[in-house]
Formats: C-alpha cells, sequence, structure tokens
C-alpha cells in the first residue's frame, strides 16, 4: 500500500477537527501536551516573533479557575476583552452564526426563542465544557493586531495537533471576554493582552452536544480568481 500523501492527512484533520463542548473527566498526560505544544511552537509568525505565551492548568488549578471564571460571568460582571469584538454579524457572516448556534441548540434539545436557554449554555464556556485542562493564549501589548493574528496561527496548529493525537479542543474567545481576571489569576503583566482560551482533553462522543458538525462555505462564495 502506498504512504498517505501528506496533503491527506492534513485534510483528514482538518475534516475530524470540531469544537468540542462536552469532556470526559479524564486528565491527557503530560508527555502528550508537550508534544502538541513542541508542534503548534513550528507556526510561522510575523518576523519570526513567535508572540504566543500559554498558561495552562490542569488538576486543581483548572477547578479553581473555572469556578472564577464562571463566578465573574454569571455574577454580571462587565466584559473587559483586550480586543474589539465584532461590531455586528451582518448578512451572510449573521446567516452563519445562527445556523451553527441553532445546530447547538437544536441538538441539546433547546427551543428556538428560548432566551434563558441559550444564557445557559453560553454559561457552558466559563465551565470549560468540562474539560480537565485550559490554556490560555496571550501576546504582548506592543505588537497589536499581528500579535494577535499570529497567536491565531499557532491556535490553528494547537488543534490539529491535539486532534493527531486524540484529544479534543474547543477555541474560546468568551474567556478572553473577561481578560482582567484572567490576567490578575495568573500574575500576568499590565503589557498582555488576552487573546483566547483553548479548553482540552478527551471527547466525551456520546454527548449530545458533540453530536452535529458546522458547514463550511464553497471556495465559490470565499475566493476570487484573479488572471490565469
Amino acid at each position: 500500500m502506498a504512504d498517505t500523501a501528506p496533503i491527506d492527512i492534513l485534510e483528514d484533520l482538518l475534516a475530524a477537527r470540531f469544537s468540542c463542548r462536552a469532556f470526559l473527566p479524564k486528565p491527557v498526560p503530560r508527555p502528550t501536551i508537550e508534544r502538541i505544544l513542541a508542534a503548534a511552537q513550528k507556526t510561522a509568525s510575523w518576523c519570526n516573533s513567535q508572540p504566543w505565551r500559554l498558561e495552562i492548568t490542569s488538576g486543581e488549578e483548572t477547578r479553581k479557575f473555572r469556578e472564577l471564571m464562571y463566578g465573574a460571568a454569571s455574577g454580571g460582571r462587565p466584559s473587559s476583552g483586550d480586543f474589539p469584538f465584532p461590531r455586528e454579524y451582518r448578512g451572510v457572516y449573521l446567516e452563519r452564526r445562527r445556523e451553527s448556534g441553532f445546530q447547538l441548540y437544536n441538538s441539546l434539545g433547546i427551543p428556538r426563542g428560548d432566551k434563558a436557554g441559550y444564557a445557559k449554555q453560553a454559561l457552558e464556556n466559563f465551565n470549560f465544557f468540562g474539560a480537565p485542562h485550559v490554556a490560555i493564549v496571550h501576546t504582548d501589548e506592543a505588537l497589536g493586531v499581528y500579535g494577535a493574528i499570529d497567536c491565531g496561527g499557532y491556535l490553528m496548529s494547537f488543534m490539529l495537533a491535539a486532534q493527531a493525537l486524540g484529544v479534543a479542543t474547543i477555541p474560546q474567545a468568551a474567556l478572553a471576554f473577561h481578560s482582567e481576571v484572567v490576567r490578575q489569576h495568573f500574575g500576568l503583566g499590565d503589557d498582555r493582552r488576552v487573546v483566547c482560551g483553548i479548553s482540552f482533553g478527551y471527547p466525551d462522543r456520546e454527548h449530545k452536544a458533540n453530536s452535529y458538525r458546522t458547514t463550511r462555505a464553497d471556495l465559490a462564495d470565499t475566493v476570487r480568481f484573479v488572471g490565469e
């Protein structure tokens, strides 16, 4: 049998990866986490600045951080994100956002229009969906938006490396909604900007929240070829 082509492996990983919203309590062994990190460290960055830094919790530290973040979110604490949130979703972007949301709510049996149900599910972000580990990704303030963009590239490398090792992930902008809480908890300097979180662990494949997959646009909807 011929060896699998690298592009086939990449396409398989991209197709298999999904945002996991229910995890098993089983921790990921440290050597596995370190292998994910070593792979992700190869991510390209502007001027090779490699601006990403991570805080990764396990065990009791995950529990303490979960309680802190859930308390901040459920207690009505004002958001304090370091980067501007989208001003609005409109047109096709709004359609895609709604489709994704309704897929999740339908899988969990939350009726359309049930705002209380939506809000309760949104708070699960701050429970980390039961994940045993959370990574907080942050960058240097002086690098601005380009530092955040590089962290986005790192994020994808992290998720694909995790997928290759059987570890599920979910990137969470929600954890950056309370960046000041995050900075204080981890003792980060004022010059650090929180980009997002990544909850990760082994997936609970029996949970309804993991039963659906989001769609992707056709190339014709996202690409325009200019020239031959």
